[in-house]
């Protein structure tokens, strides 16, 4: 008999009920980890910049200006004479214009923070796809790991039997060839893990990770329905509230590109000394610049980039509510084939252990069984492929519709 050989034990042990420890690491972790990462960084800093312009367009770009000179004149056959004039001036805006920079300015800050959160979604998104791949590497690693154990032992075995003449040295060479290919399953998942770990440590340094990964665990639909997360991720996407507020914005500078086509007047005092002070002066002054053709192409180019916004901001609508499709059909069909591939697993061992039954009464040839324990390897690690793929789908969704780690509840 071929003690030792068998996948299945290590195989079940992977494939067996929900582990104990989480599936993702701490929120208030990831929380922490996101707000540090520096396009989340640089969102934030934008803002301060938005905050900052719109403090600007609040207060106009219209300043006071004083224009003096101050002169000595000489008048034949009447001697020199000391000269002052000073102005001081300052543009008004029309009606209306302080109120269209007012919104401008809180629509720019509104697309700002909107961004921003988009930012840390773009963030939480990439640490998820991340962590999964790390998960899941480490999960095939296991498996593999485990079933070269066990063509160890089997390959022991059969030496032995060989020297007994109990089994053929062709028998050894499958033996062997079969444990080669196992170590370099073994070492590409290592790999695999080890690549994930390092991207997770260089995007996420602040994140504190574990010196292993937990094991990987069985997924759970959310308590909230598809339908229902689908709805959450089109009502608070933040990439449709920057799109409708940058849309915004844009149409409150059209219309004040329109509204500039009358420029804005400056009105002001002057005052004057002629001929040392024997003509004095003082008065209003007022300058009032007479809008072309040049006023009116910008508000035409601001009136289309206004326009382009409006549709634009569409189209990220489309893209969001396609975005919310693929999320449920995606965390759907995951699950569905989870499922299967569970059922897969199950039905394979049911088949190797009657090969193993068969090669102990000499009915089926060593390689029949080499082959039934590789496919049952295979459908063991096509079962946590499964299970990797149902996570990441269900985590996105969740993340996507601002349930775990950037709810706005929170």
């Amino acid at each position: 008999m071929m003690r030792g050989f068998a996948l299945i034990a290590a195989l079940l042990a992977s494939a067996g009920p929900a582990m104990a420890q989480p599936g993702l690491p701490p929120e208030p972790q990831v929380r922490e980890a996101l707000d540090q990462h520096p396009s989340v960084l640089a969102a934030m800093a934008r803002i301060e910049a938005a905050r900052a312009d719109g403090e600007a367009l609040r207060a106009g770009p219209h300043e006071f200006q004083l224009t003096t000179s101050a002169i000595q004149r000489t008048v034949d056959r009447e001697g020199r004479y000391a000269e002052f004039d000073a102005s001081l001036s300052r543009p008004i805006r029309l009606p209306g214009k302080a109120r269209l920079d007012r919104q401008a300015g809180a629509s720019g800050i509104e697309a700002a923070e909107n961004r921003m959160e988009d930012a840390r979604h773009q963030a939480a998104l990439l640490l998820a796809d991340y962590w999964w791949d790390w998960l899941g590497a480490a999960a095939e690693q296991q498996i593999d790991a485990q079933a070269v154990q066990n063509l160890e032992r089997s390959l022991a075995s059969i030496r032995r039997r060989a020297e007994l003449r109990d089994a053929a040295p062709m028998e050894v060479d499958q033996a062997e060839a079969a444990l080669g290919a196992t170590r370099l399953q073994v070492q590409q998942s290592a790999g695999r893990a080890d690549l994930a770990k390092v991207r997770i440590q260089a995007q996420f340094p602040g994140l504190a990770l574990p010196a292993t990964p937990g094991e990987l665990p069985l997924p759970e639909m959310p308590q909230a329905s598809l339908a229902e997360l689908r709805s959450l991720v089109i009502e608070r996407s933040h990439e449709i509230g920057a799109a409708k507020a940058e849309a915004e914005r844009l149409q409150a500078l059209a219309d004040r590109a329109r509204r500039d086509r009358f420029a804005d007047p400056s009105i002001g005092v002057r005052a004057f000394s002629e001929r040392s002070g024997q003509e004095t002066g003082l008065g209003l002054i007022a300058t009032i610049p007479l809008g072309g053709r040049h006023r009116s192409a910008l508000a035409d180019r601001a009136s289309n980039e206004a326009a382009a916004a409006s549709a634009e901001a569409a189209a990220v609508g489309f893209d969001v509510q396609e975005m919310a499709d693929t999320d449920v059909v995606n965390a759907d069909a995951a699950w569905a084939a989870w499922q299967r591939s569970r059922e897969g697993a199950k039905a394979q061992v049911a088949a190797v252990l009657k090969m193993r039954k068969g090669y102990d009464l000499g009915a089926i040839d060593l390689a029949d069984l080499l082959l039934a324990e590789r496919q049952t390897q295979d459908m063991f690690r096509a079962e946590v492929q499964a299970r990797t793929a149902a996570l990441r789908a269900i985590t996105r969704i969740l993340i996507d519709s601002h349930s775990i780690w950037i709810s706005d509840e929170l």
